[in-house]
């Protein structure tokens, strides 16, 4: 599997794991578009893509910065960073709202652990 055609699974798996995690939690809210190209499922897509690209940009410097943080804190701090990936995302996009930093840190966690599952996916040769 190429690069780009497993950046797109991974962003696929990530909007099933949107849905999931906008379902259990409630104060993570996903605006549904109807009448977006996709429809529905489209923004669960759109913003599995910008959260992709928020991470892939911003998650590497982030993680670099924090890193005294996370060797103190025996890696807890990752939770923080990626309740700050989600924070962004939702102010980059008008479809996702995150109410409060705890929701943001389950949130950040549920998806950390979706990623990672997206990533043992895709990574099967």
């Amino acid at each position: 599997m190429g690069p780009v055609l497993r950046f797109l699974v991974k962003v696929v798996l990530l909007a099933g794991v949107f849905y999931g995690v906008a379902y259990l939690l409630n104060g993570i809210e996903v605006i549904p578009n109807p009448n977006g190209p996709l429809g529905e499922p489209g923004t669960y897509l759109w913003i599995a893509l910008v959260f992709a690209v928020v991470n892939a940009v911003v998650g590497p410097v982030l993680r670099l910065l924090s890193f005294p943080f996370v060797l103190v804190t025996l890696g807890l701090f990752l939770l923080v960073v990626n309740a700050a990936l989600l924070g962004i995302t939702a102010a980059i996009t008008d479809r996702l709202q995150v109410d409060g930093f705890g929701t943001a840190i389950v949130g950040g966690l549920l998806l950390a652990i979706g990623g990672w599952i997206a990533d043992q996916l895709t990574e099967r040769r």
